[in-house]
């Protein structure tokens, strides 16, 4: 970790003295903010800013740019990239406000927000915010990843439904953007990531669910080849009411995995739906005629539970993802994944996941948006937990499922899946017309590159 000098520790000691929220050194109380929940990913900033409010946000960018350094943003650190010396940290955690508006079925979101606080406050009026997977997901970070969650078939994407950011540019300014005011920076925003600025908060709409019928089935590995197969067969007339996704899972034998799930390989179908339940029902039969599952957890579910769906993990882990984005797949197609990670295939991976796009993702929303890739039919998506004795085997290993799904993938990917510094791992998110709009609309209102860091598209210097 860099060791901070005097002159270092006077130049921070003027921004202490400029901002509301804190300052920490490493070493400091307040620097363990700086810890992402991908705990292989080195996050060692100069010093961490916990904002107290956007003001602080805007004196933290501003000050940047006076002492020559970059300033990056993190709430939950899912999307974490390297960060060392040269970057001022942001933290929203403090940014936490949630107002929810019943009549007009909105709510403002401040961006140290995670998707559970928004579902709370809004189950209680019977809305719900488009969310992810996981509630334990920041809201700012995911939305401007564009935001892919379990009723992403029915509803499209999570920032379809935004209605404004607030947001601090790499110039200093505090800007409230919606689709009239400051057009392009909405354009980019969802989408774009950090590229064109720190959100402070969010105004999204509600929608009117309470209940889903949801959850997952889970299949004995030696079962994965029938089941995913009659899941391929399955996907193709599914309804736009229900998304769906199959993972081959490896969990590791701990008190808090289902004794059915531990230690051994299990293929997880998951289901979100809006239908009736007798539709629902129908469909899923389907899928429990193919073979008998492990467990059997689809049913009707509060709106406010769903991360039980993928029951994604909750504490920081050092990992490893890979992601990229499919067109129509085959029955060979299947089986080149089952060669690379179903029974014997002898994969370390934690999840390999391919997850159903299409139906409402597809079409272009009302306000168009810098999110790209709307015609893939399947998003993939690999993680592995980097511990002993496993740790070089999950990269290696991920190298193969990549090269084994080659002649389906296009080469592209999410903004919200696998982040990455590495501008051509970036570049594949976006088209280049795309590409060229976010890089110059990030040097109009970025012109001295302060937030030139991380997940950003900008051009080389």
């Amino acid at each position: 970790m860099e060791l901070q000098t005097p002159t270092a520790d006077a130049t921070i000691a003027s921004l202490r003295a400029g901002i509301a929220g804190s300052v920490a050194l490493p070493g400091e109380p307040g620097y363990e903010l700086a810890t992402p929940w991908n705990l292989a990913v080195p996050v060692t900033p100069r010093a961490v800013v916990a904002a107290a409010n956007a003001d602080d946000v805007a004196a933290t960018v501003r000050f940047a740019a006076q002492h020559g350094l970059r300033v990056a943003v993190q709430r939950t650190g899912h999307g974490a990239v390297a960060l060392g010396g040269d970057v001022l940290l942001v933290h929203t955690g403090r940014l936490d406000g949630c107002a929810v508006d019943p009549l007009a079925r909105t709510a403002r979101v401040g961006a140290g927000a995670i998707w559970q606080d928004v579902l709370d406050a809004a189950a209680p009026h019977g809305l719900a915010p488009l969310t992810g997977s996981s509630a334990a997901v920041g809201v700012a970070g995911f939305l401007t990843g564009a935001g892919i969650g379990p009723l992403v078939r029915t509803f499209g994407l999570s920032s379809d439904h935004v209605r404004a950011f607030d947001v601090v540019t790499g110039d200093g300014a505090a800007l409230h953007v919606t689709p009239d005011e400051h057009a392009e920076l909405f354009w980019g925003l969802r989408g774009g990531k950090a590229t064109l600025g720190i959100v402070t908060a969010v105004e999204i709409d509600l929608l009117p669910i309470t209940q889903i019928h949801a959850g997952a089935l889970y299949f004995d590995g030696s079962d994965a080849a029938a089941v995913a197969h009659a899941w391929l067969d399955w996907c193709r007339d599914l309804p736009e009411h229900s998304s769906t996704s199959i993972a081959f899972l490896q969990l590791p034998p701990l008190p808090q995995i289902p004794p059915p799930l531990a230690g051994r390989l299990t293929l997880a179908v998951r289901f979100a739906s809006v239908a009736e339940e007798h539709e629902v029902q129908a469909l899923i039969a389907r899928l429990r005629a193919v073979a008998t599952p492990l467990i059997d957890a689809v049913g009707p579910m509060p709106y406010a539970a769903l991360s039980a769906i993928h029951a994604d993990p909750v504490d920081p882990m050092p990992a490893h993802e890979f992601s990229g984005l499919t067109g129509e797949l085959s029955h060979e197609a299947v089986d080149a994944l089952l060669a690379v990670a179903g029974p014997g295939s002898g994969s370390p991976q934690t999840v390999i996941e391919l997850r159903l796009l299409g139906g409402a993702l597809a079409r272009e929303p009302r306000h168009r948006s810098a999110f790209c890739h709307r015609d893939a039919s399947f998003a993939l998506m690999v993680a592995g937990v980097l511990v002993p004795p496993l740790a070089e085997a999950v990269v290696e290993h991920a190298g193969v499922v990549e090269q084994s799904m080659a002649p389906w993938t296009t080469g592209r990917t999410l903004p919200n899946f696998a982040p990455s510094a590495d501008p051509e791992r970036i570049a594949r998110s976006y088209d280049e017309d795309t590409r060229h709009w976010l890089s110059a609309l990030a040097t109009e209102h970025d012109p001295h590159g302060v937030l030139r860091v991380g997940q950003v598209v900008r051009t080389p210097v």
